[in-house]
């Protein structure tokens, strides 16, 4: 029962985001301040992971052909598809609820037990838009970075497995370019706006919420990335099984 109540507490947040809006010069700059925190501020790790991720993808790959009748092409062929179909958008989604579902939960905790979020609504703002919305609209901008993370995973794959001795560049290439359907970009970026949608209302919603003091934002941090991560992989499924079964 109380998941149930859960969902639909949730349910009316996310409705309630979105009446009596902010004023636009204020949500500007609140929107501005959080596409630098929120999406410029996660490039790095991103970056940092895909390009490691694809190299080991592109390694694991070619370790594994141990049959002369298997093409040497298919390192890249592997690399492109796990990283565009579940790397990219899935697996760096599950690394920003952990960056960024924190970062917001705490922010928003911190600001209910310093009482700031009473303070707003006592001037009559509506506290859900002014804190959330600006955070659901900067990640809007999210398949942005999944987009990067895409081609340098695919590009760290391409450097592990020519400077590794694993594959030749011009075989690497082949595979990458062997029987591509480009509704598989389409369909990534289709799930990463979902996630965009998830990372930014749940760990707003566990923030939001909260009760207690400066011990109970840590708790509220951490249930927000169990649940993000949990939602972002059920989704992932009923997202698959529908867009590509």
């Amino acid at each position: 029962m109380n998941y149930i109540a859960s969902i639909g507490s949730y349910a009316i947040m996310v409705k309630e985001v979105f009446k009596k809006p902010t004023k636009w010069g204020i949500m500007k700059s609140l929107i501005l301040k959080e596409i630098d925190e929120l999406i410029y501020g996660s490039l790095g790790i991103l970056i940092f992971i895909s390009f490691f991720i694809g190299g080991v993808v592109a390694i694991q790959t070619a370790l594994n052909i141990t049959s002369e009748i298997i093409p040497k092409y298919l390192v890249g062929f592997a690399t492109r598809q796990s990283i565009i179909l579940e790397f990219a958008p899935t697996f760096c989604s599950i690394i920003m609820a952990g960056k960024v579902g924190s970062y917001i939960t705490s922010s928003i905790g911190t600001m209910r037990v310093t009482e700031q979020i009473d303070a707003l609504e006592v001037m009559g703002v509506n506290a859900l838009n002014y804190l959330v919305f600006p955070k659901i609209i900067a990640m809007l901008f999210y398949p942005f970075i999944i987009a990067i993370a895409m081609y340098v995973g695919i590009l760290g794959g391409w450097v592990a497995g020519v400077f590794g001795g694993f594959s030749t560049s011009a075989d690497f290439v082949e595979g990458l370019q062997l029987d591509f359907n480009t509704f598989h970009v389409t369909y990534s970026f289709i799930k990463t706006l979902v996630f965009a949608f998830i990372l930014a209302t749940i760990p707003s919603f566990h923030g939001f919420y909260m009760k207690g003091g400066a011990l109970e934002v840590g708790k509220a941090a951490t249930t927000s990335f169990v649940w993000t991560s949990v939602v972002i992989i059920i989704l992932n499924y009923i997202l698959t099984q529908l867009l590509l079964g």
